[in-house]
């Protein structure tokens, strides 16, 4: 074969490699930006990790959250959400506008993120308990056939300041939840901008 169309041949395998390889590098990033959108602004998926929300999630159930909700900011009384601790069950600043960015896409420590029923929100008031051991939401009894009777062991009224929410475990003799910040900073109530979303099923209002 001449000198020339060697030179010519190898040119053309090498301009197809290198067209190959940059179509395969475009398809790796545009899939992991889709999965980040997707992650951040539609779905994620978490595993319970404790027994705080027994009988209605178990240990290592595998839930997904509905993000377009919590980006609403429309979070309900009766959702079960996903929230960011960091800054209330977890003793350290509140997440940075970037560590807010990571959680949204998945990225960033898993443990700082909990689940927990929305019992009241921005306006609310809650005491424990009546006389029949129900809490009391703005002033009437509050129907959770999930929990058991009395529905806390700790007596609290409270009333929820705007833009945030009072959160609590099903499993109400084993949960940590806004129950055990009473008396601390911040007083129990999560803001809502720490929800990454209500999970899919088991109650909550995208049901």
């Amino acid at each position: 074969m001449p000198k020339n169309t060697e030179n010519a041949t190898f040119g053309s395998r090498f301009l197809f490699s290198a067209r190959f390889w940059k179509v395969v590098a475009i398809v790796a990033v545009l899939i992991i930006v889709l999965g980040g959108s997707v992650r951040g602004f539609v779905i994620q998926r978490f595993t319970i990790p404790s027994a705080s929300m027994q009988p209605t999630l178990t240990v290592g159930e595998t839930i997904t959250v509905w993000r377009p909700d919590a980006l609403r900011g429309d979070i309900q009384r009766g959702d079960i959400v996903v929230f960011d601790g960091r800054g209330s069950f977890v003793n350290d600043a509140p997440p940075s506008p970037l560590q807010k960015m990571g959680s949204w896409v998945g990225l960033g420590d898993r443990d700082v993120y909990y689940v927990k029923r929305v019992i009241a929100v921005g306006g609310d008031t809650v005491k424990c308990c009546d006389a029949q051991g129900r809490l009391l939401l703005n002033d009437e009894p509050l129907a959770e056939p999930y929990a058991p009777k009395p529905a806390s062991a700790v007596d609290f009224s409270i009333e929820v300041p705007p833009d945030t929410m009072w959160v609590m475990g099903d499993n109400r003799n084993n949960s940590a939840d806004s129950r055990a910040l009473l008396g601390r900073p911040g007083g129990g109530f999560i803001p809502l901008n720490r929800v990454i979303g209500p999970v899919i099923g088991h109650g909550s209002s995208v049901d």
